[in-house]
């Protein structure tokens, strides 16, 4: 099984000034944080890609169109499904104390909770107040799966990423720790940011070695590497297509190191007005998302 090679050396989707319609594209200036210049407002230019982001075959073109919003680079219809990793850092089990998991630790987020660079992540009226409820951000790198995957070895397991990104896993740990499973306190709304750009897997010689940072307000709060993962990329995608094929589009979050708000004395958590940016290395770029408290009069559910 060979890697996946694709035409573009990174890839953004947006909506062009131009057209004001959605387009894909490859940024001409090939050393430019898109993240942080969109959040900036910089000019951000890039090369039309023509094709769809899944398909290896899309072309870089000569047409040269302006950014006027960026937007997460895969739209949510692309997406097939939302795998995470919880616990997959040795420094954040740690710093959590909790013992190193034998197996990978999954849960599943929908799509819904997916929101682009510059987006506003939402604290819903059932994750308030902050305080109490803990609004928790967490740096990751996520995988792109570029082709069918069904119980694939952890030697061939590269060749099925398509390409790399980043997020901000928000976490409500009052619901997270209230139960075992962490879909609920991870699946609310408009609450997980993605992107800002693609980055293919060839261009990635080891995705083990790649440094993120998480930054609120300011001040840096996590700065780790994915040499740090308890299960690395390659034992990831294979044990995950155990027995399950992994269709293309399918994006994995692979966890996130120490630093985070809720093992900090006292805890550090995410309110309104904060500002929030994740940053990733190898040419990934940086995610900056406001912070927003949903007001609602609605009567909050029993749980």
């Amino acid at each position: 099984m060979a890697p996946i090679r694709t035409q573009w050396t990174r890839l953004i989707r947006f909506v062009a000034a131009e057209t004001s319609r959605v387009h894909i594209g490859q940024p001409i200036d090939a050393s430019l944080d898109v993240g942080l210049a969109s959040a900036q407002g910089r000019l951000i230019r890039a090369h039309e890609i023509i094709g769809s982001p899944l398909d290896p075959a899309a072309q870089v073109s000569n047409n040269v169109l302006t950014v006027k919003t960026l937007l997460s680079p895969l739209s949510k219809q692309e997406i097939g499904v939302v795998r995470c990793l919880g616990l997959n850092y040795s420094d954040h089990a740690a710093e959590s104390n909790m013992a190193i998991p034998p197996c990978p630790i999954l849960f599943y987020k929908p799509s819904n909770a997916l929101i682009g660079p510059n987006a506003t992540i939402s604290i819903p009226f059932v994750a308030q107040p902050p305080h109490e409820h803990i609004p928790d951000y967490e740096a990751e790198l996520v995988i792109v799966i570029g082709k069918p995957a069904k119980d694939v070895s952890e030697a061939d397991a590269l060749d099925y990423v398509l390409a790399y990104t980043g997020a901000n896993d928000v976490s409500f740990r009052k619901h997270q720790f209230a139960v075992s499973q962490w879909n609920f306190s991870k699946g609310f709304d408009n609450t997980n940011p993605l992107g800002p750009c693609l980055v293919p897997g060839w261009t990635v010689p080891d995705p083990q070695k790649i440094p993120l940072k998480c930054t609120l307000n300011g001040t840096i709060v996590q700065d780790g590497n994915t040499s740090d993962q308890i299960f690395n990329v390659r034992q990831t995608v294979s044990f995950l297509s155990q027995g399950t094929t992994l269709e293309p589009g399918s994006i994995i979050l692979t966890g996130t190191p120490k630093g985070v708000g809720f093992a900090r004395k006292p805890p550090l958590f995410m309110k309104d007005g904060d500002k929030v940016s994740v940053w990733l290395g190898n040419g990934i770029g940086t995610l900056v998302n406001d912070v927003k408290e949903e007001k609602s009069d609605t009567v909050r559910a029993k749980l």
